[in-house]
């Protein structure tokens, strides 16, 4: 295989590693950060040490983990001095989507499965980012991407054994979070009620279809107006959206198909402002994630 053909194979895995990468990190301008290091220490190689690599996505994938473990750390120190809440990033359901068409695309990437992938989703990413470095990367390499745990033992500095571990324990908190979900299609008519309810502009309505517990989060992070504190509760929560809406009655809400469900983009002046997803219980709202950063909505139209 000559170098040039080498070097097109790897290329040609950008996709694949941004998908992983964000993942692993939550946003997609650090996944862009952890994929150009990535190619990197590829083009740091020998013509050589390149040429007798079998497998360049194999070679790119844990040395994407590496690099993207050695983010997470950092990472958190950022979030600590974040401006308010810090979400992940939502993305549109296409967001990863391989432009040649699941129908020619490699059966084992996890991201041409399905259209709406839950493991791109807010709620999956917020489970993920209560994980040490470890167990995220190894759950996202192992559970997600189906990488040998002897592979991943390398990129974590592990063993095996510790490797399954850390994938057990990451597993638990993931099916924890699942299982309190409902399906699709209920989590479809609660929203629907939920916009109903605040297109009425009527407090009882919007508290009605609200957990008494539900939480509002809302990542502006110091570049737009947002809460910097969570807000708890049905009366509170209504109380605060509907607010938005007699301040900002230019914004216009579009239903919008998520990796979470049914949410909202929110549009003015032809661009998208901000993205909301949801978190449904049984017959009602039990969490509102509300992202307006700019710098995380850069997947958006």
């Amino acid at each position: 295989m000559s170098d040039q053909t080498v070097d097109d194979e790897a290329i040609a895995e950008r996709r694949h590693l941004v998908s992983l990468a964000f993942r692993m990190l939550g946003t997609i301008a650090e996944a862009e950060d952890a994929v150009q290091e990535t190619y990197v220490r590829w083009y740091r190689l020998s013509d050589q040490e390149r040429a007798s690599i079998v497998s360049p996505r194999a070679w790119l994938t844990r040395v994407a983990g590496r690099v993207c473990m050695d983010m997470l750390g950092s990472a958190r120190a950022r979030r600590e001095n974040y401006v308010g809440e810090w979400l992940p990033e939502p993305v549109p359901v296409t967001a990863f989507a391989d432009p040649r068409g699941s129908a020619t695309a490699d059966a084992r990437d996890p991201l041409d499965r399905v259209s709406l992938d839950e493991s791109v989703s807010s709620a999956l990413l917020t489970v993920l980012e209560s994980m040490t470095p470890a167990e995220r990367v190894v759950f996202v390499l192992h559970e997600v991407f189906a990488v040998p745990f002897r592979e991943v033992a390398e990129v974590v500095g592990r063993t095996d054994a510790a490797c399954r571990q850390l994938a057990a324990s990451a597993r638990r908190r993931v099916q924890s979070a699942v299982a309190r979900r409902v399906s699709r299609e209920e989590h479809d008519r609660v929203v629907w009620a939920f916009a109903a309810a605040a297109q009425s502009g009527r407090l009882d309505e919007l508290v009605a279809v609200l957990d008494p517990k539900v939480v509002l989060r809302s990542d502006g992070g110091g570049h737009v107006s947002a809460a910097r504190r969570p807000v708890v509760g049905a009366d509170r929560v209504a109380r605060f959206l509907l607010g938005i809406a007699n301040k900002r009655p230019e914004v216009q809400l579009e239903p919008q198909q998520t990796p979470d469900g049914l949410g909202f983009a929110m549009w003015l002046d032809a661009r998208v402002i901000g993205v909301v997803t949801l978190e449904v219980g049984e017959g009602s709202v039990r969490e509102v994630r509300l992202v307006l950063n700019p710098e995380k909505l850069s997947l958006w139209p």
